[in-house]
């Protein structure tokens, strides 16, 4: 296997289930997933849609202009935007956030011309793709009390001159796996970055933050900002994703793009989800409480501290939160897949999904015990 290149043998390849298969009935509660699958009715009208008016025999809309139109009216109005605000020419879409992640990177930093910046931990597919292409990345740390990233380092960063200059820098809104929003400090420094630099603002869970930065588009051409199907809207299993920017940015990114892309059936999906966007976000609202009583919840067990959240999952680790306990939480993992609930174990924390009522009733059942033991 000469062939390869001699980096790939340091890379690892992803693991979207670390907790692996088990024999007995689980709560997935380590993806971050909407616990409730499309509701029957939706699911018959995609299969009728299927049937009647998608053709296998031929590639899908390369150019994805519905969905474009209809994600841009999207858009507007969850944003309290004008109509014409963002338009079809404002969007790219992918075949899951990581495909805009790797456009993103191909466009701007391939061949040594850049490197990305991002504060750690945070969702790790930036790092994992800027290697697989090669790409030189830095990493900042955050602050313990509210993971907010630590602005003196970030600056550094954007100043050093002896590795590739920073090109783009990749923030969560909600951060995942930590849960909290950008602060204003931290949206100020951003706002400060020169025109020179792209700031990827990643919204994939804007649905239950119900917070977004997309009006900074309008104004700022070198900002982007990126969502999902996956997680709100029910459609993980399709992967649809898609990217809001000035006009010529999402041309450069539509240029590097793979021709057909998203399956016709994943279109017709996403159309559909948003046409019926007002059922399928109904349940914004339960999760939302549910994330509070799961939070209080476990802030009962002494041993646990647990950061506020505003996306659908919370972030925990064993206290005192500045001691080594790597193996600690890998055994809480395992205890807890053994009793039938997965949690993912990463950022040297715990992320929690937040599942049904029911889901999240057993979860603090099944935390009390296995806790005590990693600590004793």
């Amino acid at each position: 296997m000469s062939f390869l290149r001699s980096d790939l043998l340091q890379l690892k390849a992803y693991v979207s289930h670390p907790g692996g298969a088990t024999d007995i009935p689980v709560d997935i509660l380590d993806t971050n997933e909407s616990p409730y699958d499309l509701p029957v009715e939706l699911k018959a009208d995609l299969a009728a849609i299927y049937q009647q008016d998608i053709a296998t025999n031929r590639y899908p809309d390369g150019g994805h202009g519905p969905l474009k139109t209809a994600i841009a009216q999207y858009v507007n109005q969850s944003a309290g935007l004008t109509a014409d605000s963002i338009t079809a020419s404002n969007i790219s879409v992918g075949n899951g956030s990581d495909e805009l992640i790797r456009s993103i990177l191909i466009a701007t930093c391939l061949g040594g011309e850049g490197s990305i910046l991002v504060a750690e931990p945070t969702f790790s597919m930036y790092r994992i793709l800027a290697k697989t292409l090669g790409v030189a990345s830095q990493a900042i740390g955050r602050n313990l009390d509210d993971f907010s990233m630590d602005l003196e380092a970030a600056q550094k960063a954007i100043a050093q001159t002896e590795n590739p200059p920073v090109r783009v820098v990749f923030v969560v809104h909600p951060n995942s796996p930590t849960g909290q929003c950008l602060t204003a400090a931290e949206i100020e420094w951003l706002q400060s970055l020169p025109e020179n630099i792209l700031v990827v603002v990643d919204e994939a869970y804007f649905e239950f933050s119900e917070q977004t930065l997309v009006a900074d588009i309008l104004t700022r051409p070198n900002w982007l900002i990126t969502r999902t199907f996956s997680k709100a809207f029910r459609l993980a299993a399709l992967r649809v994703g898609y990217a809001v920017g000035d006009r010529a940015l999402i041309a450069a990114l539509e240029k590097v793009r793979l021709p057909y892309n998203l399956p016709s059936f994943s279109q017709q999906a996403a159309l559909l989800a948003l046409k019926h966007a007002e059922i399928l976000l109904s349940t914004i609202p339960e999760a939302q409480q549910e994330r509070q009583s799961l939070l209080e919840n476990l802030r009962q067990l002494p041993m646990v501290q647990v950061w506020n959240s505003d996306a659908n999952f919370l972030y925990a680790r064993l206290r005192p939160s500045t001691k080594p306990q790597e193996p600690q939480l890998a055994q809480l993992v395992t205890d807890l897949k053994a009793q039938g609930t997965l949690i993912r174990h990463t950022g040297g924390g715990l992320r929690i999904s937040v599942g049904t009522p029911a889901e999240n009733q057993r979860t603090l059942i099944r935390f009390i015990n296995p806790v005590k033991s990693v600590q004793s």
